[in-house]
């Protein structure tokens, strides 16, 4: 049957899809439905590279990667070998696979944990080290810094980067003492660690206290308040007070302190570079008092314990608040020491020698700036009061 074409009037077959004479379309073309693209196929990995297989069922990481084989049974069967990790895709898979390769490490050990480590680091150094017998103080604030290390303790210790590391310090509400004693915490695991070659990289370094120091705050003692003390030796601690006031040493310094009865000298230290190992003469006035001590006896005591000896010392002498009514801490003591040293004209480089304090922005001194022990004993004993 013939129609007409719209366009040019000519004649066309009904069956026509286009005009034969102008081509104008008569019929629209059936819409067909898209060809599938053809999935493509993932190159395979070289020999030796080793696998990656997509595990069933829902999981969040369902790529596991696997090294190449290297052992074979007698009946030249591979030996199955461990993943190296599981991933959320394949490309992280391979990339991880690729890193492996680079650089092969023990399996086993990559996957040991914060809390894991950390018990082979307290064995290795607490336990089975019989070179030396450490204090109960020592052992509960190394207890107390992994415990508020919570958030890594079921993480992959090779996988903790500085970030993780540093959002514990940032997040932890605790004093400036606690930080510090975290940080030492991170540094002989890593230390341990890098001995062990469970790691490659100490981020333990990079770690920095974002708080202020709350051993910058304190209020001296009175020239009346040390002579009050001195009145009363007979009360107990009251000479370990004056010991710690004539000498600068933070309480928890003692509990490591070399003491030199001969040659009339303390040398110990903690936290700075500056301020460990540092050499600190007994004043003439406190010698008796030192000599009195075996190094087992206030020395041993942990900080907590002997905070609370001194609080008793100075509550029974009505000297616990300054005039203000603060509270007087420990720390104070070595505040007092700093304060005498200005009063009493100690030369500058002496007191920042004798108190463990970073030297800055003098070239010379930093560099040059030594003492003789004697030249230290004549400075500390102009302190007369």
């Amino acid at each position: 049957m013939l129609t007409e074409c719209p366009e040019c009037s000519g004649k066309v077959s009904d069956a026509a899809i286009s005009c034969p004479h102008c081509g104008y379309p008569m019929k629209s073309l059936p819409v067909t439905a898209p060809l599938p693209r053809a999935k493509k196929r993932r190159r395979k990995l070289p020999n030796g590279f080793g696998s990656i297989k997509k595990l069933s069922g829902k999981r969040s990481k369902p790529y596991a990667a696997y090294p190449a084989t290297t052992e074979f049974n007698q009946d030249g069967v591979p030996v199955p070998v461990p993943a190296i990790g599981y991933f959320a895709d394949y490309n992280s898979a391979y990339i991880a696979l690729a890193e492996y390769n680079r650089n092969p490490y023990d399996i086993e050990t990559a996957s040991l944990t914060f809390s894991e480590v950390y018990e082979m680091f307290y064995k290795h150094k607490f336990i089975d080290n019989q070179k030396r017998v450490y204090s109960a103080s020592t052992l509960s604030s190394t207890a107390a810094a992994f415990k508020n290390c919570r958030a890594l303790h079921d993480l992959p210790f090779s996988s903790l980067k500085t970030a993780d590391l540093q959002k514990v310090l940032d997040k932890c509400p605790l004093k400036h003492s606690s930080l510090e004693l975290i940080v030492n915490l991170y540094k002989q695991m890593y230390k341990y660690a890098l001995a062990h070659d469970f790691v490659d990289k100490d981020y333990a370094s990079f770690v920095v206290i974002n708080k202020q120091d709350d051993d910058v705050r304190g209020i001296p003692f009175s020239y009346d308040d040390i002579a009050l003390l001195w009145e009363n030796l007979d009360l107990p601690y009251v000479d370990t007070i004056l010991i710690y006031i004539y000498s600068g040493f933070r309480i928890s310094e003692f509990r490591d302190i070399e003491i030199n009865l001969d040659k009339r000298y303390f040398k110990g230290g903690v936290k700075t570079a500056a301020g460990k190992n540092r050499i600190v003469p007994i004043h003439e006035k406190i010698y008796p008092l030192v000599a009195k001590y075996s190094g087992d006896t206030f020395l041993k005591t942990n900080s907590g314990t002997y905070r609370k000896y001194f609080k008793g010392a100075l509550d029974a002498l009505g000297l616990l608040y300054t005039p203000d009514g603060i509270l007087h801490t420990p720390h104070d003591c070595r505040h007092t020491f700093s304060w005498l040293c200005d009063e009493f004209e100690i030369d500058n480089l002496s007191k920042h020698l004798m108190m463990g304090h970073a030297i800055t922005g003098d070239v010379e001194s930093a560099v040059y700036g030594h003492r003789t022990l004697e030249r230290l004993a004549m400075e500390i004993n102009k302190i007369k009061v």
